[in-house]
């Protein structure tokens, strides 16, 4: 996609006044964008394409609120935020992510908690469902504004850091993470700045936490054997394809995230989040350069999975049949997942350090 069409697009977006137009536009995106897959760099790709996800997204939820004030229902009684969690979160959205995201809304002083709850679950249930009919299916794990849990006030969510932190479950700490992951893409940010001061003063002071976290971290294995093979699906439908998000993406985007929220380093995407690790010396540029350049082309192939699902949701699972690949992508791969089980080894050693 050249510059001007992707303006193009971006000021159609921002003109859409309906959840239709904010389809099609969608769907042009897709094929766009997919048709450019093979020759642009896949970081340019990747911020443009996430660009535009942000674009439709908020966009959506301008259209929502619209359509709660049309209703008789009003505007948002208090500001808010809304938050992007999961790939989202961190932009690195493919052409076909779903939804993973929640709202953080500010203290009502004097005003009836209980109103101004049931406003945001309200919009939310629009939201969401807006957003489905746009063409993003919703998080398989519940991870949604439409979820009360996800939708709460500032001082409901430090209550909900509280109870995660104090009973630190698998299910808490995998909440935990995400939260590390979010990011505002609409409404107030000072919000969101503020739910990320009550997550980093409670991570770093809870030493147990950490250790809980860093099992989750290491839970995700690089797909490559110990003589160097790729591990390949071996029954069903996806026999012969390689597990891209579970057995790549994942493993280096948890290992890069639990170095960033050891050194409180608030970034969110991948990339981002090494390039500040480098700049505390936590990584030295050398390494940084190796996980940077394994990281991309990660990205690339994680792009290349995309498939459109039959009821309108644009889905995948992840994986990309091997026969997809070349000898020099084949190659590439199995230097980018060495370098990924360097890195869960570093990451494993630097916990151990911290915690003994």
């Amino acid at each position: 996609m050249s510059d001007p069409t992707r303006s193009q697009i971006a000021k159609k977006i921002a003109s859409a006044d309906q959840v239709d137009v904010l389809r099609s536009l969608r769907d042009q995106m897709h094929e766009q964008m997919k048709a450019l897959l093979p020759a642009r760099p896949v970081e340019q790709l990747n911020e443009q394409l996430n660009e535009l996800h942000d674009a439709i997204i908020s966009k959506a939820v301008a259209l929502s609120e619209a359509e709660m004030a049309r209703s008789g229902k009003g505007s948002p009684p208090v500001p808010y935020a809304y938050v992007l969690f999961g790939s989202g979160g961190r932009k690195e959205q493919t052409l076909s992510s779903d939804q993973d995201s929640g709202v953080v809304y500010a203290d009502p002083e004097g005003g009836n908690q209980e109103e101004i709850a049931l406003y945001f679950q309200q919009l939310c249930k629009l939201i969401v469902k807006h957003l489905i009919e746009i063409g993003y299916p919703p998080c398989e794990g519940n991870v949604l504004s439409d979820n009360p849990d996800w939708c709460l006030s500032l001082s409901g969510w430090g209550q909900k850091l509280e109870g995660w932190f104090r009973e630190p479950a698998w299910e808490s700490v995998r909440y935990l993470l995400i939260i590390a992951d979010g990011r505002r893409v609409y409404g107030d940010e000072r919000l969101v700045d503020a739910l990320k001061d009550m997550f980093y003063t409670d991570t770093l002071s809870h030493p147990v936490i950490i250790k809980r976290m860093i099992e989750n971290t290491m839970r995700h294995k690089v797909l490559v054997g110990i003589f160097g093979q790729l591990l390949k699906e071996r029954y069903g439908e996806d026999a012969g394809s390689l597990d891209i998000k579970y057995g790549a993406y994942i493993p280096m985007v948890n290992s890069i995230r639990m170095l960033a929220i050891q050194s409180d380093i608030r970034a969110t995407s991948t990339l981002e989040r090494i390039r500040r690790l480098v700049e505390a010396g936590k990584l030295s540029a050398e390494d940084g350069k190796a996980y940077e350049q394994a990281f991309r082309f990660i990205l690339r192939l994680r792009l290349m999975t995309t498939e459109l699902a039959e009821d309108g949701v644009y889905a995948n699972n992840g994986k990309l049949h091997s026969s997809k690949l070349t000898k020099e992508m084949t190659d590439e791969l199995k230097s980018s997942l060495k370098q990924g089980k360097r890195l869960q080894r570093f990451v494993y050693r630097q916990a151990v350090g911290r915690l003994m």
